[in-house]
């Protein structure tokens, strides 16, 4: 993520750092000042209203999706199946609270989120790749789209049991490579053994790629 320079910038990445360990609703606009050494006057200068915070970051969020359906360039189906997963992991962690708190903030939730919908439909879009390929088994997926449902659930809610049950306020990549052995379990069962042995391989290439990433 880009390092935050100016003041607006500050203030929203105290504000969602605080937002995710306390919660919305126990943060206070002072709290949030203080965090970045500024006034509280100074700081409602930038965002007025502690919703506008939060509006902000999830505007943030939902821009993060929509660049990545438009930058990414397709490779092989393993690869973009892990990325996928990842990414959503990664991008739900990061914003937890907007999921958590989210009814403290917005007033009507649109319904359906064209985003999270568009996300899930890039989700079913490679199931329909691996089906295409050949990956699953002939006798294994009555229903593809029930698979992806289930699966996409558990990417969207992995970092909350993270949290819920274990307590973690920091994840590793040992944390990340946790949730998707879950959604293995529920996917690799469908596979060809060939299959599941492309989707362990790429699990291992971007773990190395992270990992050079993080030491680059």
């Amino acid at each position: 993520m880009t390092t935050r320079t100016s003041t607006p910038d500050k203030i929203l990445e105290a504000s969602r750092r605080l937002f995710n360990s306390k919660g919305y609703a126990a943060t206070s606009l002072s709290e949030i000042a203080a965090a970045i050494g500024i006034s509280q006057g100074n700081l409602t200068y930038h965002f007025p209203a502690k919703s506008d915070l939060a509006a902000r970051i999830d505007a943030e969020a939902r821009q993060r999706l929509r660049e990545r359906r438009t930058t990414r360039q397709p490779g092989r189906v393993a690869d973009d199946y892990v990325a996928h997963l990842l990414f959503a992991m990664d991008l739900t962690w990061s914003n937890r609270f907007l999921q958590r708190d989210r009814m403290h903030f917005i007033d009507k939730v649109p319904s359906p989120d064209v985003d999270l919908k568009a996300d899930f439909e890039e989700l079913y879009g490679l199931m329909e790749r691996m089906s295409g390929e050949g990956m699953f088994r002939a006798d294994a997926v009555a229903d593809l789209q029930t698979l992806t449902r289930s699966i996409w659930v558990m990417s969207r809610y992995w970092m909350d049991y993270l949290r819920d049950f274990e307590g973690l306020t920091e994840i590793s990549w040992a944390d990340q490579e946790r949730g998707i052995e879950h959604h293995f379990a529920l996917l690799l069962p469908c596979l060809t053994a060939p299959a599941q042995q492309e989707l362990r391989v790429a699990l291992v290439r971007i773990r190395k790629r992270s990992e050079q990433g993080q030491t680059g």
